[in-house]
């Protein structure tokens, strides 16, 4: 007879998730439609959960679907979850409807990234921006933050980098709060340590759009009025102005799926929009 450790049963693991979403054994059992004593004993191990208990309970704890199959391993039961492939046949429809999409958004920069921001997919709006980069940092795996981050990369172009890099080491800290990844976990500790870059477009040549003469995005002096942050990025002289935007899929039944994530840069001004369509054929 197989034994789990008593650290890595269903029942501690649940807790785990439990805590960290920061519910009481009674708030988690409403959701759930069950009851504290019950989730009690699960969380005790006095008692075995049904695969729809575990199933149920993962749901409403928010459990990223990797780890839900680690959840049914530890409870005894087989994984519900597939990871499939990127270039399985089977993904075949997904990634040409990913790829369509990513099309569709030119002149505009779009990608694609797993659950540790590799680059699975892109389009010439994001070639544009890498343009000049150092052949080591453009070598797959592509790593969106290590390529925007890196004092090599993208880092001394960007105007507001001291912004943008708050913003994504935040994003990334979000993430680590809600998934347990060893690799999200050492590429934060690896980008988080990379210096701040001197910007590359601090001097005159640089054409501006929108913001104060401070350099600070809504100063009192921009002529427009930015409702989310914007990335502001130098290329050829100008610097371009985007707010980014993420989808992911909904109810993903597969490993894979369920770690993509679509991130769109939107026009943040009329300049910026004029400047990439006027890059069309």
């Amino acid at each position: 007879m197989t034994t789990v450790a008593p650290d890595t049963g269903v029942g501690p693991l649940l807790r785990g998730w439990r805590e960290r979403r920061r519910l009481s054994q009674l708030e988690l059992a409403l959701r759930a439609g069950s009851s504290a004593r019950h989730i009690s004993f699960v969380e005790t191990g006095r008692s075995r959960p049904s695969e729809e208990m575990v199933l149920r309970l993962a749901e409403q704890l928010d459990v990223p679907v990797r780890d839900r199959n680690a959840l049914l391993l530890a409870a005894g039961y087989a994984p519900r979850f597939a990871r499939t492939p990127l270039d399985d046949p089977s993904m075949a429809a997904l990634r040409a409807g990913v790829e369509q999409l990513l099309r569709g958004y030119e002149p505009y920069p779009a990608l694609v990234v797993d659950g540790t921001y590799t680059v699975v997919a892109a389009n010439r709006g994001i070639a544009m921006l890498l343009e000049g980069l150092p052949e080591h940092l453009l070598s797959p795996p592509l790593n969106a933050m290590r390529i925007t981050l890196h004092p090599e990369g993208l880092a001394p172009r960007i105007r507001n980098l001291r912004e943008w890099r708050g913003h994504l080491l935040a994003q990334m800290e979000r993430q680590i709060a809600l998934i347990r990844s060893k690799e999200l976990r050492e590429l934060y500790d690896e980008v988080a340590a990379y210096p701040l870059a001197v910007s590359s477009a601090a001097g005159p040549a640089a054409e501006e759009t929108g913001y104060g003469e401070d350099g600070a995005v809504g100063g009192a002096d921009a002529p427009y009025a930015y409702l989310a942050l914007p990335l502001r990025i130098e290329h050829d002289g100008r610097v371009l102005s985007f707010v980014s935007s993420i989808s992911t899929f909904n109810t993903p039944m597969d490993v894979t799926v369920a770690e993509l994530a679509i991130e769109t840069l939107l026009p943040a001004d009329p300049a910026t929009v004029g400047y990439l369509r006027s890059l069309t054929p």
